[in-house]
């Protein structure tokens, strides 16, 4: 919508009122408020062929000759426009002066609101109708020309191919429990769980295994293992309507498996022909889930390396911060075959390195015009040169110039002429002087501190004697003397005598 106010617009007239944007609604509670007398407005509406070009902020040929005709006329300050960049192009190419600000957006929202007062002669009904094909007309034009469809086919595939894995691993685990208890055997014997559900489907009951041929799911070996556990077999009798039920429930698993078998070859044809390079270097399900994650293709070539190598691994992250650990090294990018084949210590680099080079893909994918794989085999060609280095712990090293063997010093032949030792015919055990020493002197501090430590110990006995006859004297003298006194010793003995 573009509206040209002429003198009857009150509010143009008027600066002061329009710089007031907080009370700027006040001037549109009526159509007479925003109207003066018996002028009008011109209001003209460009609907369906220019409103794409307005949506891109591109400026149409209708209004381009509407600019030219009228406002290039009356237009002596500036252009008041809702869009900064429709506003810059009419500037470019008109040379016209134009202002897009908060008063701008208030008085746009203004008019709209009294937008059915301000045109007479067109009924409520028909113009919220035009409203709605008008939004109907861009939301169709958006899906068809935005740049994130081709994604959208992406996102969804590798959303599905999840909820089927989720989905085949539930009912194959309730086949092998509720069929195990009619052939607990066949479980240990079958692995795969495609054939397991394919002899189940096509035997049924085990006593049928002995009559019936399976060489063409079972290997012959596996086919005699199975035919002699039946004969043998502890399960229980089930009736003839559980086994069609588990035969149901098998046709369903098998068919399950071959649409997803079709959709990982469609996502496969897909993610090569949007993303090929992004494809060569993580492969489709790495790719897919990464494009997954950041919403579409672009998106993801907006993120630098750094974020590419965390994507799917930020509720660790942010744990880590909180708690004040190490962050985590990889997120998606953990299940991409070269991290897989670098051993512990070492996936935390190649991860880094693989990010790095993953996120010049994705930018040449995104953004470039070329369809050629031919980057991406070149950095997986890196990545894998790199990992080779770090398996082989720096045998070889990179230089500034390209790959080089590392130097190795000169071997030089130095002759060593050995004196034949005599100690070595003795059988007696040799002992150095320096020990011999240490354990005499270790052998004399012990004898003096045993023999302080009984001189203490006897001194301490007499004193205790001497004590003990000075009290029978005294009582047998019939001196009663009192308080009592103890007497402590500093070795732990203690007399007892009156005073």
């Amino acid at each position: 919508m573009y509206i040209r106010p002429q003198e009857c617009v009150n509010l143009v007239l008027n600066e002061k009122k329009l710089q007031e944007v907080d009370s700027l609604w006040k001037e549109f509670e009526t159509p007479e408020k925003v109207l003066g007398g018996e002028k009008t407005a011109l209001l003209v509406f460009l609907f369906y062929s220019a409103s794409t070009a307005l949506v891109e902020g591109k400026l149409s040929k209708n209004l381009k000759k509407i600019l030219k005709k009228i406002v290039a006329k009356d237009a002596h300050e500036q252009l008041a426009v809702a869009d900064a960049k429709l506003g810059g192009v009419i500037k470019e190419k008109l040379n016209l002066s134009c202002i897009h600000s908060p008063m701008v957006t208030e008085l746009m929202r203004g008019i709209r609101s009294q937008i059915e007062g301000l045109i007479t002669g067109l009924p409520s009904r028909e113009m919220a109708a035009m409203c709605l094909g008008l939004a109907h007309s861009l939301s169709r034009y958006k899906l068809k020309f935005s740049p994130d469809k081709v994604d959208t086919m992406i996102i969804q595939a590798i959303s599905l191919l999840d909820d089927l894995d989720k989905e085949l691993n539930n009912y194959i685990m309730r086949c092998r429990e509720w069929y195990g208890w009619h052939f607990p055997e066949l479980g240990k014997i079958i692995t795969d769980n495609l054939a397991y559900c394919k002899c189940v489907r096509k035997v049924g009951d085990r006593s049928n295994f002995a009559s019936s041929d399976v060489s063409d799911i079972l290997p012959e070996e596996i086919e005699e293992d199975v035919k002699a556990a039946a004969e043998i077999s502890m399960g229980t009798e089930v009736s003839e309507e559980d086994i069609n039920n588990i035969i149901h429930l098998c046709d369903q698993v098998i068919e399950i498996s071959e649409y997803r078998t079709q959709l990982y070859d469609y996502l496969k044809n897909r993610m090569m022909a949007i993303a090929p390079n992004l494809t060569v270097m993580v492969g489709e399900l790495v790719g897919a889930r990464l494009i997954a994650h950041a919403g579409s293709l672009l998106n993801l070539a907006k993120h630098p390396a750094s974020t590419v190598q965390l994507l799917g691994a930020e509720k660790a992250l942010f744990r880590a911060l909180k708690t004040k650990r190490d962050t985590p090294k990889f997120g998606l990018i953990y299940h991409a075959s070269l991290v897989g084949q670098s051993n512990t210590k070492n996936k935390g680099k190649i991860s880094r390195m693989l990010a790095a080079k993953t996120a010049l893909t994705i930018r040449y994918d995104a953004l470039g015009e070329n369809t050629s794989a031919e980057m991406g085999a070149e950095n997986r060609l890196k990545v894998e040169t790199r990992l080779r280095l770090l398996e082989e712990r720096g045998i070889r090293r990179i230089s500034g110039t390209g790959k080089a063997l590392a130097k190795t010093d000169k071997y030089q032949n130095k002759s060593e002429i050995k004196v034949f030792d005599p100690s070595g015919d003795s059988t007696l055990p040799v002992v150095s002087k320096k020990r011999k020493i240490q354990e005499v002197d270790e052998q004399d501090t012990e004898v003096a501190v045993k023999a302080k430590k009984f001189k203490a110990e006897m001194k301490g006995w007499l004193l205790y004697l001497c004590c003990w006859h000075v009290t029978v004297c005294i009582m047998q003298w019939g001196l009663h003397l009192q308080p009592a006194t103890v007497l402590k010793f500093n070795y732990g003995h203690s007399c007892s005598f009156l005073l």
